[in-house]
């Protein structure tokens, strides 16, 4: 064997065959089943831990497979395969050591259902589909896998599908998201029509937009349909209401679906399909633009929730329009898919703590918390290193990975977008004080405490481990190593002069967290300071701006209004037409049957009655034509 890459196709595998033996096991192996799911994701962390220790040497050339013939129509060919470039690598290694940390954590969260070894069988389709999506050798074979990640993320979503809210929940999550989806199926269309040769494969298409073969008007076309799929996935702003409402599924897959999954999928795909955003500077604004909007939208939202989770989702929100935004205003990849990286280390170690808190005290409002270090040293410790992870507080990963987007949006002169990012951070900041100081400090509040003790080393060891990435993964890029972007690119990352934004946002974090402090620890800035002083705009952001309602006023009622009319139509007019040809040839059959009734009398008069009738016609012809 020459390179690992070559055996890289079995880290998808794996979670495929551990989903058709569960499948095939279905309820009866209850517990047992989460060994097979663990197991499937311990074999394709080590698989994508050989191939990322490989793609580290210098000089590793990227790998493709795709001897596999999918399509032959005439002289047109369509191959499926996979590829390993330094990119998706990093992504194998994200995905495979979050779902591995979180299947771990199940062991011990879904201890007790029923339906268990159900819940690793739809884990380890959902962790094949987002394999299968890093790994895709061309844009239509994404597609598919693309499309299984939305159906994977229905059936975990939904998984108490005996609760009116999750079964709402994974409706919403699948609709909006198949919003987005018709994007990227049209840009595809249009890639196919317009590539040289019709080839869709990545290599293809980089080579066609580095060429300037497709540009102007088309390649912004393609490049902002695309951009409309990753919307979908990655929760930006207008289709973001599915993300918060996808909290009524189990806390690991909150984990899974915001760290390393679903919503990394949006922003991994224009990472992925870079080359065609960088041939229309307008579709890398409206990226950028469209991602700090929703930054600092999703982050002033989570200052006024008060679910644990739902918190905990506005802020992945709000990251991802971090993520976007880095996309859009730099030259490379390298600041976006940095903030992914720490992002999934910290936001998975966040969720899980919260579901060990939830584990613990049966509630997810925060104001019935309150005093849990005393009980729950590790879930604090760790809870609180994701907390300043997120809130940007140096030197932990969230605070490199968020500077190496404010110092490209500084450099480039998007100072617009620069002051946006600095002021969502403040907001984030000051939610994960508020968060962690409602929940943590302070005395018990509510009756769920008297039980409330720390969760067991099954679920406590993942949070061990991602907290310890949450401390680490930020130094490998940041100002003084800048390693991380030159190894993801394969070209020498530009010096930016980060000492000011290091500064700014260091201190826009630090004020966050110390008006947090003062509010919920010292009391001295009063928590009524905006409910008192204005509860219409208290009362706007709880609302989440309106934004679900807005929809149901102009979307959902006039869908609804016009599917009552097609219904009623159907009903009336088509049922209508067809239930009346059947009953008229039932009547004609009653008719016939009562005529054939054996009475040899009848058969006589009928046919005397016939001969008559035919006689009167043929006299009365002849009469007509003599006349």
């Amino acid at each position: 064997m020459e390179s690992y890459a070559q055996i890289a196709w079995l880290v998808p595998l794996f979670p495929l065959l551990a989903f058709l033996i569960l499948l095939a096991a279905g309820r009866g192996w209850k517990g047992a089943g989460a060994y097979v799911g663990i197991l499937a994701t311990l074999a394709s962390f080590i698989v994508s831990v050989l191939v990322f220790v490989e793609r580290l040497g210098k000089g590793a050339e990227d790998f493709t497979w795709n001897s596999l013939a999918w399509i032959k129509l005439g002289d047109y060919s369509l191959s499926m395969g996979y590829e390993i470039n330094n990119l998706n690598a990093l992504m194998l290694i994200i995905v495979s050591l979050v779902s591995l940390l979180v299947n771990l954590y199940s062991k011990g969260y879904m201890q007790g259902d029923e339906r268990i070894s159900v819940f690793y069988s739809y884990v380890a389709l959902f962790t094949f589909a987002m394999l299968g999506v890093v790994m895709s050798e061309n844009i239509l074979q994404l597609y598919i896998f693309w499309e299984l990640v939305g159906l994977g993320s229905f059936l975990l979503i939904g998984f108490w599908y005996f609760k009116p809210e999750a079964k709402a929940a994974a409706k919403k999550a699948f609709i909006i998201t198949r919003i987005g989806d018709v994007g990227l199926f049209l840009a595809i269309l249009l890639l196919f029509w317009h590539m040289p040769g019709h080839s869709l494969d990545f290599t293809s298409i980089h080579n066609a937009f580095a060429e300037g073969k497709i540009s102007g008007g088309t390649a912004t076309l393609i490049a902002l349909l695309i951009f409309v799929g990753a919307v979908g996935k990655s929760g930006q702003f207008p289709l973001h209401t599915w993300l918060p409402d996808a909290m009524e599924g189990p806390t690991p897959i909150s984990a899974l679906i915001h760290a390393a999954t679903m919503v990394a999928a949006g922003v991994y795909l224009v990472a992925r399909t870079f080359d065609i955003f960088q041939a229309s500077p307008v579709a890398l604004d409206t990226v950028a633009y469209v991602g700090g909007f929703t930054a600092i939208f999703a982050a002033t939202i989570g200052t006024a929730q008060n679910d644990i989770k739902r918190i905990l989702a506005y802020s992945t929100v709000s990251q991802l329009g971090y993520m976007m935004m880095a996309l859009g205003v730099s030259a490379t990849v390298s600041a976006g898919m940095f903030h992914l990286f720490t992002h999934a280390f910290f936001k998975a170690l966040l969720f899980l703590a919260a579901g060990s808190v939830i584990h613990a005290v049966h509630t997810q409002n925060i104001h019935e918390m309150g005093g849990l270090s005393a009980k729950m040293k590790i879930t604090t410790w760790t809870f609180g290193i994701g907390a300043l992870a997120l809130s940007g507080v140096p030197p932990f990963s969230g605070f490199w990975s968020k500077d190496a987007i404010l110092a490209e949006a500084y450099a480039g002169g998007h100072w617009v977008l620069f002051a946006v990012g600095l002021v969502a951070a403040f907001f984030t900041a000051f939610y994960m004080s508020r968060l962690f100081f409602l929940v943590f400090t302070g005395k018990p509040r509510g009756e769920h405490h008297a039980h409330a003790h720390e969760s067991p080393a099954v679920m406590t060891v993942p949070l061990i481990v991602l907290a310890v990435l949450a401390v680490v993964s930020g130094f490998v890029m940041t100002p003084f190593n800048g390693w991380f972007g030159e190894w993801l690119t394969g070209h020498a990352a530009e010096e930016h002069n980060a000492g000011l934004v290091m500064a700014l946002s260091t201190i826009v974090g630090l004020l966050g967290i110390g008006l947090g402090y003062m509010m919920y620890v010292k009391n001295s800035v009063s928590r009524t300071i905006v409910t008192g002083g204005a509860p219409w705009l208290y009362q706007v952001v709880n609302r989440k701006y309106y934004i679900d309602e807005l929809y149901g006023l102009v979307i959902v009622k006039p869908l609804k209004a016009l599917g009552s009319v097609l219904m009623l139509f159907d009903r009336y007019v088509v049922d209508g037409a067809v239930r009346l040809c059947a009953s008229a040839v039932t009547g004609l059959g009653k008719v016939g049957s009562r005529m054939q009734n054996g009475q040899v009398q009848t058969y006589g008069l009928v046919m005397l009655l016939g001969l008559v009738a035919l006689t009167l016609v043929f006299v009365g012809r002849r009469l007509w034509n003599v006349w």
